[in-house]
């Protein structure tokens, strides 16, 4: 059936911390409207193999990439049939579903650059009904971007002042910069890790999957020597555009690097919540001083330490959540790619070249069609 008047759109997306899957129904009538959120869990051992594969610990043949593929893409549809099944919406209202997917490589230098994430959308699609709009990095990159971020240009619609510069911070596993001016001009970047050191060191050391409350890091000291010996990596003094993931930014990158054993864990841990913190003002100072406003999202809000961290360090510049402008802070980034779907529906490109690097516009993401009855 034809489903061309509809405006309901969902968006899903499972970031490097890989800690749920966040679905967002919205409605785009003509401006958003969120109606409904769902983060639908992981299994435990699915979620530990995502992140090993991710973090470059355990390699795939071929058949363990396969059933990989399709246990996550049916893992993606469950978390639609959740989101529906708790608001009360019939799929057949729904227009397409826009699956991010989950990363497990982002290679983006030497000859053949490529950004890899995995979910089967053709198993979303059939699960659920709905068509499917998936792998929105390839065609940026295929066009000589970084196919990341790609958040700047949905924060750019929805977040964006007309008066004054506007920086949207989201802190997933990685934490990525969009500079909003008003003159419609657009920054955006990953600075470096967020969450995502963070959460493998409280995991290796305290079996927890992050730091609840930034209680772990608040119980240690930072130590200047290793967080100055940390942010000598030269990926931080790289000029944007540039993205980075977790198979880059680990625990061994970290070892690499400190002598961890030497260290009491919870010092450790409040020097990498420390190296998160400075990095990001870091490139907020350098990339864009006259910053009038930080709107914070993702994940990392939930932390108490983070945020005081960040508070400080960018005082006078105030530091509030998405939330007090509309757009709930856990629910960013489902809602994005919601938007990139609507993008890819209406023919509309969904890249900004000034943030990755493309060669130009370009439409993203390809679309699977679910079965017609």
């Amino acid at each position: 059936m034809s489903k061309s008047g509809a405006a309901l759109f969902v968006g899903l997306i499972s970031g490097t911390s890989a800690d749920g899957i966040d679905a967002a129904l919205c409605r785009f009538d003509p401006t958003l409207e969120l109606l409904a959120a769902h983060t639908h869990p992981w299994p435990d051992a699915l979620r530990q193999r995502i992140l090993a594969v991710a973090q470059g610990e355990q390699m795939l043949d071929l058949d363990q990439y396969g059933r990989l593929d399709v246990n996550i893409g049916a893992c993606f549809a469950d978390a639609v049939r959740g989101l529906l099944d708790s608001s009360g919406v019939n799929p057949d209202a729904v227009q397409a579903i826009g699956s991010h997917g989950q990363t497990i490589r982002h290679r983006i230098e030497g000859e053949h650059p490529f950004s890899l994430q995995i979910g089967d959308p053709s198993v979303i699609a059939e699960r659920t009904g709905i068509d499917t709009v998936a792998d929105f990095r390839r065609a940026d990159v295929a066009a000589g971007g970084q196919g990341a971020p790609l958040m700047p240009a949905f924060h750019a619609a929805v977040l964006r002042d007309p008066s004054r510069v506007r920086a949207v911070l989201n802190l997933g596993g990685i934490a990525n910069l969009s500079i909003l001016r008003p003159d419609g001009t657009v920054i955006g970047f990953d600075t470096g890790p967020a969450n995502g050191l963070m959460d493998a060191w409280c995991q290796l050391q305290r079996g927890e999957p992050f730091d609840r409350y930034g209680a772990f890091a608040s119980h240690g000291k930072i130590d200047e020597r290793v967080l100055r010996k940390l942010l000598a990596d030269p990926y931080f003094l790289r000029p944007a555009p540039k993205s980075t993931g977790r198979e880059y930014f680990h625990l061994e990158w970290l070892r690499g690097r400190v002598q961890v054993g030497a260290m009491k864990p919870e010092d450790v841990q409040a020097t990498l919540l420390a190296l998160s913190v400075r990095s990001i003002v870091q490139a907020l100072r350098r990339e864009a001083p006259d910053t009038y406003e930080v709107v914070v999202c993702g994940g990392g809000v939930h932390n108490p330490a983070l945020m005081q961290g960040l508070t400080e360090a960018l005082d006078p510049q105030p530091v509030v959540s998405s939330d007090l402008h509309g757009v709930p802070v856990d629910h960013v980034e489902a809602m994005g790619f919601a938007w990139l779907a609507m993008r890819r529906l209406a023919g509309l490109p969904g890249n900004l070249p000034a943030v990755t690097g493309a060669a130009g516009p370009r439409l993203l993401g390809s679309l699977h069609a679910a079965p017609r009855h």
